[in-house]
């Protein structure tokens, strides 16, 4: 049955995303902020992503020698619309925008077309840093990748249905957290690689000058770090969904929960990002396919045998 928003909520969905992916930034700069010694007040943090937008709009684009600029603006605008259309399915309290019947399909094919435009952006400046980034990015989305469909099959296994807001309806009684733990853990870990974030933040990384980024400014740089944000704020709040029990929960109205929960997810992130050094590509994926991947296929067996021990398809 389908039981999405109305087609107006398409409108607000960008505007909410780009108020929590604000907030966030706020949190970022005011943890950073403490983790360096330098407290820095919630009032000039608020401000921060602001006057940073305003910077980079009328800072000047930058050119690279032989560049393809429209391959990298191709993949930098790809990075926010993707986020976007993957939020689509995202139940804003207990109904989504598009209540799709492949829901957790739709979320995760958007999620690779990051993959496309992060190589995009570090393949068309034709410059090495910004190419090794991208490449960077591919390789650790091997790492990540597998556990994450794992992740996402478990909740679908654990409602009998891909759609997003029949994972929600399953969880009424018991939030799938406490029976899936591998699987939220590895779907947490996903999200930060996938927003190339914290301790996944190599294909950015310092000792790249930036790395796929490197040669972005401007209006670019501005869209693929909005993109980046986005992408961040949509994933965290998937996981609300498939195993933090949706909008349900005492006392207050379901959209309040599914924000509540969301930044809490975020708050987790953020947290996550001042507390572990940057990953190297192949420890990350020597441990996703070596500890990672096994552990979450088990878990996706445990549960397929207990919904087949009581009588599910």
């Amino acid at each position: 049955m389908n039981v999405a928003l109305p087609l107006g909520w398409a409108v607000l969905l960008p505007v909410l995303l780009l108020a929590v992916a604000w907030a966030a930034v706020a949190a970022d700069v005011v943890v950073a902020g403490r983790a360096a010694g330098r407290p820095v007040p919630w009032t000039t943090a608020a401000a921060l992503p602001g006057r940073e937008a305003l910077r980079l709009l009328v800072g000047q684009r930058r050119r690279a020698v032989a560049g393809d600029e429209l391959l990298r603006g191709v993949g930098g605008a790809v990075l926010p619309i993707a986020a976007l259309l993957a939020a689509a399915v995202l139940p804003l309290g207990l109904r989504p925008v598009a209540d799709l019947g492949v829901g957790i399909v739709w979320f995760n094919a958007m999620e690779v077309f990051a993959w496309a435009a992060v190589w995009l952006v570090g393949w068309g400046a034709n410059s090495t840093m910004s190419l090794i980034g991208g490449y960077r990015f591919v390789a650790q989305g091997l790492g990540w990748e597998l556990p994450h469909m794992f992740a996402l099959i478990t909740a679908a296994i654990g409602a009998q249905s891909l759609r997003v807001s029949d994972v929600v309806a399953a969880q009424q009684g018991l939030w799938f957290v406490v029976i899936m733990p591998v699987a939220f853990v590895a779907f947490l870990l996903s999200v930060a690689a996938m927003a190339f974030w914290g301790p996944f933040g190599a294909p950015v990384g310092r000792d790249l000058a930036g790395g796929a980024a490197a040669e972005l400014g401007g209006v670019d740089r501005l869209v693929v770090l909005t993109g980046r944000w986005l992408l961040l704020v949509a994933a965290a709040a998937m996981a609300v969904p498939l195993f933090l029990g949706g909008g349900h929960g005492p006392w207050l109205p379901a959209w309040a929960w599914v924000l509540v929960k969301t930044l809490a997810v975020l708050a987790a992130l953020v947290g996550l990002r001042h507390r572990i050094p940057t990953i190297r590509m192949e420890r990350w994926t020597e441990f996703s396919l070596v500890v990672l991947t096994p552990a979450t296929i088990a878990q996706a067996l445990v549960v397929t045998l207990v919904v087949l021990g009581e009588g599910g398809v």
